[in-house]
Protein backbone atom coordinates (compact mmCIF):
# COMPACT_ATOMS: atom_id res chain seq x y z
CA UNK A 1 0.00 0.00 0.00
CA UNK A 2 1.77 3.31 -1.20
CA UNK A 3 1.45 6.22 2.00
CA UNK A 4 -0.51 9.37 1.27
CA UNK A 5 2.72 11.33 0.58
CA UNK A 6 4.19 8.79 -1.94
CA UNK A 7 0.75 9.03 -3.91
CA UNK A 8 0.93 12.93 -3.23
CA UNK A 9 4.39 13.08 -4.85
CA UNK A 10 3.73 10.41 -7.41
CA UNK A 11 0.75 13.22 -8.54
CA UNK A 12 3.20 16.09 -8.34
CA UNK A 13 5.36 14.64 -10.69
CA UNK A 14 3.18 13.14 -13.14
CA UNK A 15 1.62 17.15 -13.23
CA UNK A 16 4.54 18.33 -15.07
CA UNK A 17 4.34 15.99 -17.65
CA UNK A 18 0.65 15.89 -18.22
CA UNK A 19 1.24 19.73 -18.68
CA UNK A 20 3.25 18.92 -21.76
CA UNK A 21 0.64 16.50 -23.33
CA UNK A 22 -0.48 17.30 -26.81
CA UNK A 23 -4.45 17.68 -27.57
CA UNK A 24 -4.67 14.46 -29.71
CA UNK A 25 -2.41 12.67 -26.65
CA UNK A 26 -5.11 13.69 -24.10
CA UNK A 27 -7.99 12.98 -26.27
CA UNK A 28 -6.38 9.15 -27.22
CA UNK A 29 -6.28 8.41 -23.52
CA UNK A 30 -9.38 9.64 -22.23
CA UNK A 31 -11.37 7.49 -25.08
CA UNK A 32 -9.22 4.31 -24.03
CA UNK A 33 -10.02 4.97 -20.53
CA UNK A 34 -13.63 4.68 -21.84
CA UNK A 35 -13.11 1.69 -23.72
CA UNK A 36 -11.43 0.19 -20.97
CA UNK A 37 -14.31 1.03 -18.44
CA UNK A 38 -17.01 -1.06 -20.69
CA UNK A 39 -14.30 -3.94 -21.58
CA UNK A 40 -14.01 -4.53 -17.87
CA UNK A 41 -17.39 -3.78 -16.70
CA UNK A 42 -18.20 -7.10 -15.45
CA UNK A 43 -15.02 -6.84 -12.89
CA UNK A 44 -16.31 -3.23 -11.89
CA UNK A 45 -19.85 -4.25 -11.04
CA UNK A 46 -18.49 -7.54 -9.24
CA UNK A 47 -16.22 -4.85 -6.65
CA UNK A 48 -19.43 -2.70 -6.16
CA UNK A 49 -21.47 -5.77 -5.48
CA UNK A 50 -18.98 -5.81 -2.44
CA UNK A 51 -19.40 -1.96 -1.29
CA UNK A 52 -22.75 -2.53 -1.99
CA UNK A 53 -23.28 -5.88 0.54
CA UNK A 54 -21.26 -4.05 3.20
CA UNK A 55 -23.28 -0.91 3.18
CA UNK A 56 -26.90 -3.69 3.01
CA UNK A 57 -25.32 -4.73 6.01
CA UNK A 58 -24.15 -1.72 7.80
CA UNK A 59 -27.66 -0.71 7.20
CA UNK A 60 -26.37 2.17 4.97
CA UNK A 61 -29.71 4.49 3.88
CA UNK A 62 -31.26 3.76 0.70
CA UNK A 63 -30.25 7.07 -0.89
CA UNK A 64 -26.81 6.38 -0.17
CA UNK A 65 -26.77 2.87 -1.50
CA UNK A 66 -28.00 4.58 -4.70
CA UNK A 67 -25.38 7.10 -4.87
CA UNK A 68 -22.97 3.82 -4.61
CA UNK A 69 -24.58 1.41 -6.74
CA UNK A 70 -23.37 0.69 -10.28
CA UNK A 71 -25.05 -0.61 -13.23
CA UNK A 72 -24.61 -1.25 -16.86
CA UNK A 73 -26.24 1.84 -17.70
CA UNK A 74 -24.10 3.78 -15.38
CA UNK A 75 -20.66 2.77 -16.44
CA UNK A 76 -21.88 3.40 -20.00
CA UNK A 77 -22.77 6.67 -18.63
CA UNK A 78 -19.39 7.11 -17.07
CA UNK A 79 -17.86 5.56 -20.04
CA UNK A 80 -19.78 8.48 -22.37
CA UNK A 81 -18.74 11.25 -19.80
CA UNK A 82 -15.22 10.33 -20.75
CA UNK A 83 -16.34 10.55 -24.71
CA UNK A 84 -17.65 13.88 -23.93
CA UNK A 85 -14.67 15.44 -22.20
CA UNK A 86 -12.67 14.30 -25.07
CA UNK A 87 -14.68 15.98 -27.94
CA UNK A 88 -15.13 19.16 -25.62
CA UNK A 89 -12.19 22.09 -26.48
CA UNK A 90 -8.62 21.55 -24.91
CA UNK A 91 -8.42 24.80 -22.61
CA UNK A 92 -4.72 24.66 -21.77
CA UNK A 93 -2.68 27.24 -23.69
CA UNK A 94 -5.84 29.40 -24.94
CA UNK A 95 -5.39 32.90 -25.05
CA UNK A 96 -7.56 34.48 -22.74
CA UNK A 97 -6.53 38.25 -23.57
CA UNK A 98 -3.68 39.75 -24.51
CA UNK A 99 -2.96 43.94 -25.20
CA UNK A 100 0.68 46.12 -25.71
CA UNK A 101 1.61 48.42 -23.17
CA UNK A 102 2.72 51.85 -24.74
CA UNK A 103 6.38 51.11 -23.95
CA UNK A 104 5.98 48.06 -27.08
CA UNK A 105 5.88 45.02 -24.30
CA UNK A 106 3.21 42.50 -25.48
CA UNK A 107 1.10 40.87 -22.27
CA UNK A 108 -0.13 37.91 -22.93
CA UNK A 109 -3.09 36.07 -20.58
CA UNK A 110 -2.98 31.87 -21.17
CA UNK A 111 -4.82 29.61 -19.18
CA UNK A 112 -2.71 26.52 -17.67
CA UNK A 113 -2.71 23.44 -15.68
CA UNK A 114 -3.44 23.85 -11.80
CA UNK A 115 -0.85 20.77 -11.02
CA UNK A 116 -2.15 18.80 -8.80
CA UNK A 117 -5.99 18.74 -7.88
CA UNK A 118 -7.31 16.49 -4.61
CA UNK A 119 -10.76 15.40 -4.42
CA UNK A 120 -12.38 14.11 -0.66
CA UNK A 121 -15.67 12.73 -1.79
CA UNK A 122 -18.42 10.49 -0.51
CA UNK A 123 -19.97 7.21 -1.51
CA UNK A 124 -20.24 8.20 -5.10
CA UNK A 125 -17.95 5.57 -7.54
CA UNK A 126 -18.64 7.95 -10.54
CA UNK A 127 -17.31 10.52 -9.08
CA UNK A 128 -13.56 8.92 -9.50
CA UNK A 129 -14.17 8.58 -13.16
CA UNK A 130 -15.65 12.22 -13.75
CA UNK A 131 -12.89 14.13 -11.77
CA UNK A 132 -10.21 11.45 -13.27
CA UNK A 133 -11.67 12.74 -16.59
CA UNK A 134 -11.58 16.21 -16.10
CA UNK A 135 -8.32 16.91 -14.14
CA UNK A 136 -6.61 14.86 -17.24
CA UNK A 137 -8.20 16.98 -19.80
CA UNK A 138 -7.26 20.05 -17.93
CA UNK A 139 -3.27 18.68 -17.90
CA UNK A 140 -3.87 18.34 -14.06
CA UNK A 141 -3.08 15.23 -12.36
CA UNK A 142 -5.85 13.68 -9.97
CA UNK A 143 -5.27 12.67 -6.01
CA UNK A 144 -8.88 10.88 -5.01
CA UNK A 145 -10.02 10.44 -1.78
CA UNK A 146 -13.22 8.20 -1.63
CA UNK A 147 -15.28 6.98 0.92
CA UNK A 148 -14.20 4.06 2.40
CA UNK A 149 -17.89 3.01 1.87
CA UNK A 150 -17.07 2.86 -1.68
CA UNK A 151 -13.54 1.67 -1.69
CA UNK A 152 -13.48 -1.67 -4.09
CA UNK A 153 -15.49 0.25 -6.39
CA UNK A 154 -13.13 3.31 -6.65
CA UNK A 155 -10.13 0.57 -6.53
CA UNK A 156 -11.04 -1.31 -9.57
CA UNK A 157 -12.15 1.97 -11.75
CA UNK A 158 -8.88 3.65 -10.87
CA UNK A 159 -7.03 0.41 -11.97
CA UNK A 160 -8.87 0.23 -14.58
CA UNK A 161 -7.96 3.78 -16.14
CA UNK A 162 -4.67 3.53 -15.15
CA UNK A 163 -3.96 0.65 -17.63
CA UNK A 164 -5.55 2.73 -19.71
CA UNK A 165 -3.26 5.52 -19.55
CA UNK A 166 -0.13 3.22 -19.66
CA UNK A 167 -1.31 1.26 -22.97
CA UNK A 168 -1.40 4.94 -24.69
CA UNK A 169 2.51 5.73 -23.13
CA UNK A 170 0.85 8.17 -20.51
CA UNK A 171 2.07 8.16 -17.04
CA UNK A 172 -0.68 5.88 -14.64
CA UNK A 173 0.41 8.68 -11.80
CA UNK A 174 -1.87 10.86 -13.75
CA UNK A 175 -5.12 9.10 -11.58
CA UNK A 176 -3.72 8.48 -8.01
CA UNK A 177 -5.93 6.74 -5.49
CA UNK A 178 -5.58 7.59 -1.57
CA UNK A 179 -5.34 4.17 -0.52
CA UNK A 180 -5.78 4.82 3.16
CA UNK A 181 -9.04 5.54 3.75
CA UNK A 182 -8.68 6.59 7.07
CA UNK A 183 -10.08 10.07 8.79
CA UNK A 184 -6.33 10.95 10.01
CA UNK A 185 -5.81 11.03 5.98
CA UNK A 186 -8.10 13.18 4.94
CA UNK A 187 -6.33 15.63 7.46
CA UNK A 188 -3.24 15.14 6.52
CA UNK A 189 -4.01 15.54 2.88
CA UNK A 190 -5.46 19.41 4.02
CA UNK A 191 -2.35 19.76 4.63
CA UNK A 192 0.35 18.65 1.69
CA UNK A 193 0.62 22.12 0.69
CA UNK A 194 4.25 21.02 -1.28
CA UNK A 195 2.60 18.57 -3.71
CA UNK A 196 -1.55 19.51 -4.05
CA UNK A 197 -2.55 23.09 -5.26
CA UNK A 198 -6.53 22.77 -4.90
CA UNK A 199 -8.64 20.72 -2.77
CA UNK A 200 -12.28 20.12 -3.77
CA UNK A 201 -14.52 18.84 -1.03
CA UNK A 202 -17.46 17.44 -2.63
CA UNK A 203 -20.40 15.46 -0.01
CA UNK A 204 -22.21 16.24 2.69
CA UNK A 205 -21.74 19.50 5.33
CA UNK A 206 -19.31 17.97 7.50
CA UNK A 207 -16.93 16.70 5.00
CA UNK A 208 -16.82 19.80 3.30
CA UNK A 209 -16.93 22.03 6.55
CA UNK A 210 -13.72 20.24 7.83
CA UNK A 211 -11.65 21.21 4.41
CA UNK A 212 -13.06 24.91 4.62
CA UNK A 213 -11.66 25.27 7.91
CA UNK A 214 -8.63 23.04 7.96
CA UNK A 215 -6.91 22.89 4.97
CA UNK A 216 -4.16 24.94 4.17
CA UNK A 217 -4.08 23.63 0.56
CA UNK A 218 -6.94 25.85 -1.15
CA UNK A 219 -10.28 25.02 -1.61
CA UNK A 220 -12.56 25.17 -3.81
CA UNK A 221 -15.72 24.57 -1.95
CA UNK A 222 -18.92 22.83 -3.49
CA UNK A 223 -22.10 22.92 -0.89
CA UNK A 224 -24.78 20.86 0.32
CA UNK A 225 -28.40 21.89 -2.23
CA UNK A 226 -30.93 22.71 -0.14
CA UNK A 227 -32.54 23.45 -3.61
CA UNK A 228 -36.28 25.09 -4.03
CA UNK A 229 -38.89 25.31 -6.59
CA UNK A 230 -41.54 28.19 -6.62
CA UNK A 231 -45.05 27.72 -7.96
CA UNK A 232 -45.63 31.68 -9.26
CA UNK A 233 -49.45 32.51 -9.87
CA UNK A 234 -49.17 32.14 -13.57
CA UNK A 235 -48.09 28.57 -13.43
CA UNK A 236 -48.61 25.83 -15.77
CA UNK A 237 -50.15 22.87 -13.51
CA UNK A 238 -49.20 20.23 -15.47
CA UNK A 239 -45.57 22.28 -15.99
CA UNK A 240 -46.07 22.19 -12.25
CA UNK A 241 -46.21 19.16 -11.55
CA UNK A 242 -44.29 17.47 -13.77
CA UNK A 243 -40.97 19.62 -12.86
CA UNK A 244 -41.95 19.56 -8.95
CA UNK A 245 -42.35 15.42 -9.05
CA UNK A 246 -38.89 15.44 -11.61
CA UNK A 247 -37.29 17.31 -8.87
CA UNK A 248 -38.13 15.82 -6.23
CA UNK A 249 -38.29 12.11 -6.97
CA UNK A 250 -36.30 11.50 -10.41
CA UNK A 251 -33.30 10.76 -7.47
CA UNK A 252 -33.56 11.85 -4.44
CA UNK A 253 -30.08 11.32 -2.79
CA UNK A 254 -28.44 14.44 -4.86
CA UNK A 255 -27.56 17.85 -4.18
CA UNK A 256 -29.55 19.22 -6.62
CA UNK A 257 -32.62 17.64 -6.03
CA UNK A 258 -35.45 19.82 -4.69
CA UNK A 259 -36.56 19.89 -0.94
CA UNK A 260 -38.32 22.95 -0.45
CA UNK A 261 -41.46 23.48 -2.62
CA UNK A 262 -42.79 26.95 -2.15
CA UNK A 263 -46.42 28.11 -3.62
CA UNK A 264 -48.49 31.02 -4.56
CA UNK A 265 -51.53 31.58 -2.13
CA UNK A 266 -53.58 31.86 -5.29
CA UNK A 267 -52.47 29.34 -7.38
CA UNK A 268 -52.53 26.87 -4.16
CA UNK A 269 -55.97 27.48 -3.89
CA UNK A 270 -56.34 26.33 -7.06
CA UNK A 271 -54.25 23.67 -7.45
CA UNK A 272 -52.09 22.57 -4.77
CA UNK A 273 -54.75 19.75 -3.42
CA UNK A 274 -53.47 17.84 -6.25
CA UNK A 275 -49.90 18.42 -6.26
CA UNK A 276 -49.34 17.16 -2.87
CA UNK A 277 -51.46 14.48 -3.83
CA UNK A 278 -49.23 13.52 -6.85
CA UNK A 279 -46.52 13.76 -4.49
CA UNK A 280 -47.78 11.30 -1.75
CA UNK A 281 -48.58 8.79 -4.27
CA UNK A 282 -44.93 8.69 -5.09
CA UNK A 283 -44.49 8.22 -1.24
CA UNK A 284 -43.17 11.53 -0.79
CA UNK A 285 -43.56 12.91 3.32
CA UNK A 286 -45.03 15.90 3.61
CA UNK A 287 -43.87 19.17 6.20
CA UNK A 288 -45.17 22.09 5.70
CA UNK A 289 -46.81 24.98 7.45
CA UNK A 290 -50.22 25.46 8.29
CA UNK A 291 -51.59 27.20 5.15
CA UNK A 292 -49.99 24.34 3.23
CA UNK A 293 -51.31 21.81 5.73
CA UNK A 294 -55.19 22.84 4.17
CA UNK A 295 -54.75 21.03 1.31
CA UNK A 296 -53.82 17.66 2.58
CA UNK A 297 -53.98 14.80 5.16
CA UNK A 298 -51.50 13.67 7.65
CA UNK A 299 -48.67 16.37 6.49
CA UNK A 300 -46.04 16.68 9.72
CA UNK A 301 -45.67 20.53 10.81
CA UNK A 302 -43.01 22.13 9.39
CA UNK A 303 -40.27 23.03 12.07
CA UNK A 304 -37.47 25.98 11.39
CA UNK A 305 -35.32 22.74 10.72
CA UNK A 306 -37.32 22.08 7.61
CA UNK A 307 -36.71 25.02 5.77
CA UNK A 308 -33.02 24.03 6.13
CA UNK A 309 -32.96 20.61 5.76
CA UNK A 310 -31.29 19.12 2.75
CA UNK A 311 -33.50 16.03 2.92
CA UNK A 312 -31.48 13.52 1.07
CA UNK A 313 -34.45 11.33 0.43
CA UNK A 314 -38.22 11.28 -0.51
CA UNK A 315 -39.30 14.30 1.97
CA UNK A 316 -40.20 17.61 1.27
CA UNK A 317 -41.27 20.95 3.04
CA UNK A 318 -44.24 23.10 1.66
CA UNK A 319 -44.55 26.38 2.61
CA UNK A 320 -47.31 28.74 0.66
CA UNK A 321 -46.15 32.34 0.07
CA UNK A 322 -47.74 35.65 -1.16
CA UNK A 323 -46.16 36.02 -4.19
CA UNK A 324 -42.12 35.95 -5.67
CA UNK A 325 -41.01 38.58 -3.31
CA UNK A 326 -41.59 36.47 -0.25
CA UNK A 327 -40.58 33.54 -2.19
CA UNK A 328 -37.33 35.22 -3.06
CA UNK A 329 -36.80 36.03 0.73
CA UNK A 330 -37.36 33.04 1.83
CA UNK A 331 -34.83 31.34 -0.75
CA UNK A 332 -32.13 33.48 0.25
CA UNK A 333 -32.52 32.79 3.96
CA UNK A 334 -32.35 28.96 4.00
CA UNK A 335 -30.85 28.25 1.06
CA UNK A 336 -27.62 26.90 0.17
CA UNK A 337 -26.85 28.77 -2.86
CA UNK A 338 -26.50 25.89 -5.27
CA UNK A 339 -29.98 25.73 -7.29
CA UNK A 340 -33.56 27.30 -7.05
CA UNK A 341 -36.30 27.23 -9.58
CA UNK A 342 -39.43 29.38 -10.34
CA UNK A 343 -42.28 28.17 -12.56
CA UNK A 344 -44.17 31.05 -13.94
CA UNK A 345 -45.69 32.26 -17.28
CA UNK A 346 -44.73 35.99 -15.82
CA UNK A 347 -41.68 36.98 -17.17
CA UNK A 348 -41.68 39.76 -14.76
CA UNK A 349 -41.91 37.72 -12.12
CA UNK A 350 -39.42 35.37 -13.85
CA UNK A 351 -36.78 38.62 -14.17
CA UNK A 352 -37.49 39.13 -10.23
CA UNK A 353 -36.57 35.97 -9.60
CA UNK A 354 -33.33 35.25 -11.53
CA UNK A 355 -31.96 38.68 -11.01
CA UNK A 356 -32.68 38.59 -6.95
CA UNK A 357 -32.12 34.96 -5.75
CA UNK A 358 -28.59 34.36 -4.53
CA UNK A 359 -27.83 31.00 -6.31
CA UNK A 360 -25.22 29.46 -8.42
CA UNK A 361 -28.19 27.99 -10.90
CA UNK A 362 -31.23 29.53 -10.80
CA UNK A 363 -33.75 28.06 -13.25
CA UNK A 364 -36.83 29.46 -14.79
CA UNK A 365 -39.80 26.52 -15.97
CA UNK A 366 -36.96 23.82 -15.55
CA UNK A 367 -36.12 21.20 -13.16
CA UNK A 368 -33.41 21.32 -10.68
CA UNK A 369 -32.07 18.45 -11.47
CA UNK A 370 -30.42 19.77 -14.60
CA UNK A 371 -27.76 21.59 -12.05
CA UNK A 372 -25.14 18.70 -13.56
CA UNK A 373 -21.97 18.97 -15.71
CA UNK A 374 -23.37 16.46 -17.77
CA UNK A 375 -26.49 17.97 -18.48
CA UNK A 376 -24.27 21.18 -19.43
CA UNK A 377 -22.70 20.10 -21.72
CA UNK A 378 -19.33 19.85 -19.35
CA UNK A 379 -18.76 16.32 -20.13
CA UNK A 380 -18.63 15.76 -16.32
CA UNK A 381 -17.86 17.89 -13.35
CA UNK A 382 -16.15 18.01 -9.92
CA UNK A 383 -18.76 19.37 -8.32
CA UNK A 384 -21.21 22.25 -8.02
CA UNK A 385 -19.45 25.13 -6.60
CA UNK A 386 -21.80 27.21 -4.24
CA UNK A 387 -19.35 29.95 -3.50
CA UNK A 388 -18.12 33.02 -5.12
CA UNK A 389 -14.76 32.86 -5.99
CA UNK A 390 -13.47 31.51 -8.10
CA UNK A 391 -15.86 29.36 -9.90
CA UNK A 392 -19.35 28.61 -9.07
CA UNK A 393 -22.05 26.31 -10.63
CA UNK A 394 -21.16 22.90 -11.90
CA UNK A 395 -17.26 22.49 -12.55
CA UNK A 396 -15.93 22.18 -15.79
CA UNK A 397 -12.58 21.98 -17.21
CA UNK A 398 -12.21 26.01 -17.27
CA UNK A 399 -13.08 26.18 -13.26
CA UNK A 400 -10.37 24.31 -12.95
CA UNK A 401 -7.70 25.87 -14.99
CA UNK A 402 -5.39 28.68 -13.54
CA UNK A 403 -3.49 31.29 -15.80
CA UNK A 404 -0.62 33.26 -16.04
CA UNK A 405 0.94 36.15 -18.04
CA UNK A 406 3.44 35.82 -20.57
CA UNK A 407 5.31 39.11 -21.10
CA UNK A 408 6.42 39.85 -24.41
CA UNK A 409 9.22 42.44 -24.92
CA UNK A 410 12.35 43.39 -27.24
CA UNK A 411 15.14 44.52 -24.66
CA UNK A 412 12.55 46.75 -22.49
CA UNK A 413 13.94 47.80 -19.01
CA UNK A 414 11.98 49.75 -16.67
CA UNK A 415 12.77 53.20 -16.25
Amino acid sequence: MKTLVESAKAAKAASLELARLTTEAKNAALRAMARALMEKSPEILAANEADMQRGREGGMPESLLDRLMLNEARIAGMAEGLEQVADLPDPIGRVMDEWTRPNGLVIRKVRVPMGVIGIIYEARPNVTVDAAALAFKAGSAILLRGSSSAYESNAVLVRVMRGALEGCGVTPDAVCLVEDPSHETVDRMLKLREYIDLIVPRGGARLINNAVMNSTVPVLQTGTGNCHVYVDASADYDMAERIVINAKTQRTGVCNAAETLLVEASWAEAHLEALLKALTERRVELHGDEAAARYTEGMIPATESDWADEYLRLAMAVKVVSGVEEAVEHINRYGTKHTECIITADEGSAEYFLKNVDAAVVDWNASTRFTDGFEFGFGAELGISTQKLHARGPLGLEEITSYKYLVLGTGQARP
